[in-house]
């Protein structure tokens, strides 16, 4: 995994919650089996274990300690791909983009970043770094063959509200009959600079599931428009990672 930097300890903390959820399924299934057999008696827990799978819905305690999902496929598919993300950062290093919806602390993976970005200049404190953002021209991560220099490329993001405009590079309005619409791979990054923002962008929200609470939300992006950015206030426009 490489040596203790910010985003290395950060991977570290992400598969010791992964690590929590395999085994919870696992005990919980090898339970589920034995009770099946008459091996060991039922009890309600895995009774309501049962249940929910045999509904298609996820079962209570493995969705207390992984993440939400509007059906049992759509949970066991993103737990493929997470493992899948996490294995390959693991053995085959760093990689060029992230899939922000995969990670279970993604606000703890932006301050990572801040703190690694910090830490390569000598003099920068990390209370006078701000985070900042570009939208790319890439719409896949395929097209992207390398790291930048600094920060890092993320994707998994959906619009909601509104559309992005790649040629000019800033918000539209929404495509009719499209409720979400991918956002194109974001370059984060960090300055040393705590002054104010460009009031010609939208400071949009981020948030990890379509429910929009305090503890979905991840952070704000900034969007660049060319009509007032109360606009999309009132539109109610913010990034979702995660529309399942």
């Amino acid at each position: 995994m490489g040596p203790l930097e910010p985003i290395n300890i950060f991977l570290r903390l992400e598969i010791d919650r992964m690590n929590k959820v395999i085994c919870t399924v696992r005990s919980d299934l090898i339970d589920l089996q034995l009770a099946i057999d008459g091996t060991i008696i039922m009890n309600d827990a895995l009774r309501d274990a049962l249940e929910a799978i045999f509904q298609a819905r996820v079962p209570e305690l493995w969705a207390k300690v992984s993440w939400e999902s509007s059906t049992l496929g759509f949970w066991f598919t993103e737990l493929m791909e997470r493992d899948q993300q996490f294995r390959r950062w693991c053995f085959k290093g760093r990689p060029s983009t992230f899939w922000i919806s995969g990670l279970f602390n993604p606000t703890g993976f932006l301050t990572a970043m801040r703190q690694e970005v910090t830490r390569a200049h000598q003099g920068w404190a990390l209370d006078s770094v701000s985070q900042r953002n570009k939208v790319t021209s890439y719409r896949n991560p395929s097209e992207v063959s390398e790291s930048p220099n600094e920060g890092v490329y993320i994707y998994g993001l959906h619009l909601e509200g509104a559309s992005w405009d790649l040629k000019a590079g800033c918000l539209r309005e929404s495509t009719p009959k499209i409720l979400y619409e991918p956002l194109p791979l974001l370059h984060v990054y960090a300055i040393n600079s705590t002054s104010g923002k460009n009031p010609d962008v939208y400071e949009c929200p981020v948030y990890k599931k379509a429910t929009r609470t305090d503890s979905t939300y991840i952070t704000s992006i900034d969007l660049k428009s060319e009509c007032n950015p109360n606009h999309w206030i009132l539109r109610g426009v913010a990034l979702l990672s995660d529309i399942k």
